[in-house]
């Protein structure tokens, strides 16, 4: 007897196309976006009459080069970098928290568990926009006085306001991985002596790896795509705020654009390369309730 529910393959080629039709316009934009990049024209339509193979685009990307004429210029490797510097924190707050979070919500009985479990699901349900400007009375408030200081908190701070909107659905995925493993572990380790920190370290985490990478990989996109608390609280520009400001400029030769997209992309592009067993695991193992 299979353990899993089957579908008759009649039929099965309809519920393919019906996806791949749905999801056309997504697959049409994103392949238009890499194809004019590699363009002396941007195409936009899918004749390809105006695809003039060249990687002009992507040398002068890596050189900062924003315009085809003149010397306008940008420190491509810096922004990446900062880029770089904003998604790795998220990533590492985020599933810091979340694992410890999970655990104790998974594991311990503790007056308001229940209640802080619907809250963080209406914290998640909020979206980021609606929350700035509360997050913005607070940058104000936290504002260092010492000049030397502001780049660096608003580093800091974008990182903590990015990570605060990704937390709770994280917690509650975390959960979910902790609720499916049998509590005869956790308690033979407590009888060996060791403290529940030990525990959650030594043997818990090690058994929802897929967890913690899927939840570290998630945190890691949002930092890397995130565009409002970038644009609003970081001095430095990101990728997100380097491709928006210069979409609308004047000077701006959106071939060059597109390269700065797909290179924008390729985090995204890799990770649901790298990662489709993974997520098929988080999905599974972290809805557990």
């Amino acid at each position: 007897m299979r353990d899993v529910e089957t579908r008759p393959k009649k039929g099965e080629w309809i519920i393919v196309f019906t996806i791949l039709f749905a999801s056309l316009p997504l697959i049409l934009g994103f392949a238009l976006l890499v194809i004019s990049s590699f363009s002396k024209d941007m195409v936009t339509n899918l004749s390809l009459s105006s695809f003039r193979p060249t990687i002009e685009n992507w040398i002068n990307v890596f050189q900062g080069k924003l315009a085809i004429t003149g010397g306008i210029r940008q420190n491509i490797l810096k922004i990446t970098l900062n880029t770089l510097v904003v998604a790795l924190g998220v990533s590492g707050i985020v599933t810091l928290i979340s694992t410890l979070a999970g655990y104790s919500l998974s594991r311990m009985k503790f007056r308001g568990r229940k209640l802080m479990m619907l809250l963080l699901l209406m914290l998640h349900a909020f979206p980021g926009v609606a929350l700035i400007v509360g997050v913005y009375l607070l940058y104000r408030l936290t504002f260092p006085q010492e000049p030397s200081f502001v780049r660096l908190y608003s580093f800091f701070y974008v990182i903590l306001a990015r990570a605060a909107l990704e937390i709770p659905m994280s917690v509650w995925l975390m959960k979910g991985f902790f609720d499916t493993i049998p509590w005869e572990l956790e308690w033979s380790g407590i009888i060996d002596g060791a403290s529940r920190i030990k525990v959650w370290r030594q043997i818990m985490l090690p058994l929802i790896k897929p967890g913690i990478l899927a939840v570290a990989l998630f945190g890691f996109l949002a930092g890397w795509q995130d565009l409002i608390y970038v644009r609003t609280f970081l001095i430095d520009q990101t990728l997100a705020t380097f491709i928006e400001a210069n979409i609308e400029a004047e000077y701006s030769h959106m071939p060059l654009i597109a390269a700065a997209g797909t290179l924008y992309l390729l985090p995204t592009i890799i990770f649901f390369l790298t990662a489709q067993q993974l997520l098929l695991q988080s999905y599974s193992g972290g809805i557990k309730g």
